[in-house]
């Protein structure tokens, strides 16, 4: 299928992605209590939301119509007719003016609205980002897999009420005997900046002995083994693990910031770093960073943890300080050097979300050392 400028095939893809982010908006108007976050629906500037919704509707619709104009008579016009059905069922539900139903207490929800948030604004960033610093200059936007990274994507953040419980489960059960009031009050009143700080070192350093076991240990390989299996990367990729790799490594994790006490702000200013950070170390984009490499975790780093290559095999296992990969004998950082290939060797993994999902319960995984 031809991609090329004045195909149909750029506007089919634009009007299909925007009439299902305006369609799931709608419905995120339409049923608030079952679709949105709890913590963001108090905060929702509802005129601008709707703002944005019929924008994004006019958008879609129109590059439908450009898209069905270009295709002709080939099969791209499936794309640009996606995108006019798409806004037409989200008129028909009442469009940008659709009623907010409400008031919507605290419930069991899905949450519809963060994946939207999300994939519009990393998509906003990132995409654009990976044009104009492209490392690999001819990977396209929709590489090969790209379908099944967005499932993960998809699934992740719908399930946020989940992976969030599940994350401090562990904590709240099985170390509430570690907490010392006294330990938290002196943590919790040192300035914002220095607990932050402080939350990146005691959670990189859990992180990365979580990480190294998922390495390690057979068992725990094979849930990993699907963050490893894509053999591209960009922006998208990192969001491609298994739900059980999530909740344990996000739930040992959290484990040492519940039991020392960290005050909340600097635990969300935390978050908010980290949902940034893991997403550009994945990005495919050719930024350098001189000495400063040496204190965080770049793209290029990162990019070395996912090489199939055998000498980077099991290193780079730090998320935001490389120098603990130094401390521990880990480190792998060939000056001015990126990956020629990424994935596990011999591609085990299958190429679909649903089947990622029941793979490590399928046999054994190939230990990426072979």
């Amino acid at each position: 299928m031809s991609r090329h400028f004045g195909s149909g095939w750029i506007s089919g893809v634009l009007s299909a992605a925007l009439g299902l982010l305006g369609f799931g908006a709608v419905m995120c108007l339409l049923f608030p209590a079952l679709l949105t976050t709890p913590e963001l629906r108090a905060i929702y500037p509802l005129p601008l939301v709707r703002g944005a919704i019929h924008v994004t509707l006019v958008g879609a619709f129109v590059l439908g119509l450009v898209s069905l104009s270009l295709a002709g008579t080939n099969r791209r016009w499936a794309l640009g007719a996606s995108g006019l059905g798409l806004t037409l069922l989200a008129v028909v539900a009442g469009g940008s003016q659709a009623h907010a139903g409400g008031p919507a207490a605290p419930s069991t929800y899905l949450g519809l609205d963060w994946f939207l948030l999300n994939v519009l604004f990393l998509a906003l960033i990132f995409v654009p980002m990976e044009r104009v610093f492209a490392r690999l200059t001819e990977q396209p936007i929709f590489r090969a897999g790209w379908r099944t990274d967005l499932a993960h994507f998809f699934v992740s953040h719908l399930l946020v009420q989940v992976t969030v419980l599940l994350t401090m489960l562990p904590a709240a059960v099985f170390f509430l005997w570690a907490v010392h009031p006294a330990v938290q009050s002196a943590v919790a009143g040192q300035p914002l900046w220095l607990q932050f700080l402080e939350i990146l070192f005691v959670a990189d350093f859990s992180e990365y002995w979580v990480h190294r076991a998922f390495h390690r240990v057979p068992w725990l390989w094979k849930f990993h083994a699907i963050h490893h299996s894509s053999t591209a990367m960009d922006w998208l990729a990192g969001s491609r693990m298994h739900l059980a790799d999530i909740v344990i490594t996000r739930g040992l994790t959290f484990v040492p910031l519940f039991v020392l006490g960290f005050a909340q702000a600097a635990v969300y200013a935390y978050l908010v770093f980290v949902s940034f950070h893991a997403v550009f170390i994945h990005a495919n984009v050719n930024f350098h960073f001189g000495a400063l490499a040496q204190a965080i975790v770049t793209p290029q780093f990162h990019h070395w943890h996912h090489s199939a290559q055998f000498e980077a095999v099991d290193k780079n296992f730090a998320v935001h300080l490389p120098w603990l990969d130094r401390l521990f004998g880990s480190y792998h950082m060939p000056p001015g050097e990126w990956p020629a290939r990424y994935g596990i060797a011999g591609k085990p993994i299958p190429e679909n979300y649903f089947r990622q999902l029941a793979f490590p319960f399928q046999g054994r995984a190939k230990d990426r050392r072979s």
